[in-house]
């Protein structure tokens, strides 16, 4: 649920040049996250997914180089002032997958989930979401859009 609607608006759509600026914008949406919230992340490889979701683990008080990507072990939880579980999807050949591995239990638990490639999971994932998209511009810039999802 949107608590500060003036913040949601600010952070709608950027543009970002670095690393720097990425981390920025995930500490920003991390500002306004509560426990329960699930993020859908969505973007080509090397869209700076990763990097997003390092900025919103700085909201919580999780070192940034803690995180990494899940690619290869599906999730990996980071404990905080409030537990984010970063998922990527993208290994996974059907929803049963994620049941299999207890995706339910992450998604309506009292963490925040952040989801890399949410599209293969689609119909397991709540209908409340925020949906972040990340689109290269060119080598350097992303062009981030930010929405919530009812």
């Amino acid at each position: 649920m949107i608590r500060n609607q003036e913040t949601v608006n600010s952070i709608k759509q950027l543009t970002t040049s670095s690393i720097r600026e990425t981390l920025l914008a995930g500490e920003q949406l991390g500002s306004i996250l509560n426990p329960g919230d699930v993020v859908l992340l969505k973007g080509d490889l090397g869209a700076g997914k990763t990097h997003f979701v390092k900025g919103v683990a700085r909201s919580f008080q999780i070192p940034e180089d803690e995180v990494q990507s899940p690619t290869f072990s599906l999730i990996h939880e980071y404990p905080g002032k409030v537990s984010l579980y970063h998922i990527d999807a993208y290994r996974l050949h059907n929803p049963q997958e994620a049941l299999e591995f207890g995706l339910e239990e992450y998604l309506y638990s009292n963490g925040i989930c952040l989801i890399e490639w949410p599209e293969r999971i689609e119909s397991l994932l709540p209908n409340e979401c925020w949906v972040v998209e990340m689109k290269h511009v060119d080598k350097n810039r992303r062009k981030i859009s930010i929405h919530q999802q009812d």
